[in-house]
């Protein structure tokens, strides 16, 4: 930010004998306006741009995709201005409609379904995710791979904000298309401590859907530290849909014969 100093000049004329006329004052020549500023680095406004922009992403009401899982495939149901969840299985469902709740089917759900509320949801929603409330943003060293360096940004969150805000996240760019192609990301939920083991994701496949540009796979990559290795798991979300429509809030609701899940005291 820039410091503007403003100056009062107070001009008294005194004279023994006589008055000099004042003259009459000119008008002070203007600074130059402040940039306008926005909530967000404009390394992370361009990214938004390149992925469509985030005016077409808030007008987005539903996302839903399925996690191909062999023998217990997750379709997963978001309302993006809530945040509630329905994740249906063949097994299970769970849900969250304000807190998290489990309705076993043909199966026991063994998960934690506060910790997985949202968790792929955030990884497929990137980068809008990022523009959450309750998130600082700073530089990031550039990630090197292959011989390509990515400028990055580096995301915190305020405390209370989500299960886990001591989480951070790495967020890294093409530098000459502005489009989103590495993310790294702590996790410190059951510890509750920060994390300086940082997990790597590519991504490099994505398609435009309903106006806005979305993941089709993301790749987990082994590593040394910032030194990115091999694929070692790669995650294809299908049945992907965007809509401006939204499904009404009893879908998200708790079934009569679901249970609300009580976190296991320590």
């Amino acid at each position: 930010m820039r410091l503007f100093t403003f100056l009062a000049l107070i001009l008294f004329v005194f004279s023994c004998k006589e008055q000099t006329p004042k003259t009459p004052e000119t008008a002070a020549t203007p600074e130059p306006m402040e940039k306008k500023t926005t909530l967000y680095p404009d390394a992370l406004n361009g990214i938004f741009e390149a992925h469509g922009g985030l005016a077409a992403w808030k007008e987005q009401r539903t996302l839903e995709f399925t996690l191909p899982k062999p023998e217990n495939p997750e379709t997963h149901t978001i309302d993006l201005l809530t945040r509630k969840e329905r994740i249906q299985t063949p097994a299970y469902t769970v849900g969250h409609d304000g807190q998290p709740w489990v309705l076993e089917q043909d199966g026991k759900y063994e998960s934690n379904p506060e910790f997985y509320h949202n968790l792929m949801f955030y990884f497929y929603a990137m980068p809008f995710v990022l523009a959450d409330k309750g998130i600082n943003y700073d530089i990031a060293e550039d990630l090197v791979v292959d011989g390509v360096a990515y400028p990055g940004i580096r995301i915190s969150y305020d405390m209370g904000v989500g299960v886990s805000p001591k989480d951070e996240y790495f967020l890294h760019y093409d530098a000459k298309t502005n489009q989103m192609a590495w993310l790294g990301y702590t996790v410190t939920y059951r510890s509750g401590e920060v994390s300086d083991k940082v997990n790597w994701i590519g991504y490099h496949e994505w398609e435009a859907l309903n106006g806005v540009v979305l993941p089709k796979a993301i790749s987990w990559h082994a590593h040394e530290g910032r030194d990115i290795k091999e694929k070692v798991n790669t995650l294809v979300f299908e049945n992907r849909s965007l809509s401006t429509e939204a499904r009404p809030s009893t879908f998200y609701d708790k079934p009569e014969t679901g249970t609300y899940w009580e976190k296991p005291s320590e």
